[in-house]
């Protein structure tokens, strides 16, 4: 729908970004703002960015002898909808992806199989700028386990 352009122009984005993000992504987003904005900024945003740069000199490493990495995209299967509330271990089952956005590498994940009923899912991560190269082990992966 239309924004009204009688209300000021934040309250019409606020509703529109709420109503985009589920509760777990404006969770964090709540935490993230609150962690920058109340005096921990200094504190941990230097920290923050040290780390950030050795895991991008990691990948530097990593992608000096291989192409890509593949693993796998969670550390346990799936869990079913509202199964977990606990905001730790949903965090936790993210684990493995924190890498691959941290360095800015282009990722991907895919179906490959199932556990106990539940899906389970290959990453794929890649050199900076090979986003195509991702996409097509992917691809390639993907269309042999449905052959």
């Amino acid at each position: 729908p239309p924004a009204d352009t009688k209300r000021p122009w934040h309250e019409s984005f606020q509703e529109r970004r709420r109503e985009g993000f589920g509760t777990e992504v404006r969770r964090r987003i709540m935490l993230g703002t609150f962690a920058l904005s109340s005096g921990y900024y200094g504190k941990y945003y230097a920290k923050a960015q040290a780390a950030r740069q050795q895991v991008r000199n990691d990948f530097v490493r990593l992608f000096r002898t291989v192409d890509v990495i593949a693993g796998p995209t969670m550390p346990t299967v799936a869990f079913r909808l509202g199964e977990k509330t606990d905001p730790l271990s949903m965090y936790l089952s993210d684990i493995l992806t924190v890498p691959a956005n941290l360095a800015g590498v282009p990722a991907i994940s895919v179906p490959c199989g199932t556990s106990e009923g539940l899906p389970v899912g290959l990453q794929v991560m890649g050199q900076w700028f090979r986003d195509e190269k991702v996409i097509d082990v992917a691809a390639a992966y993907e269309q042999g386990v449905s052959a």
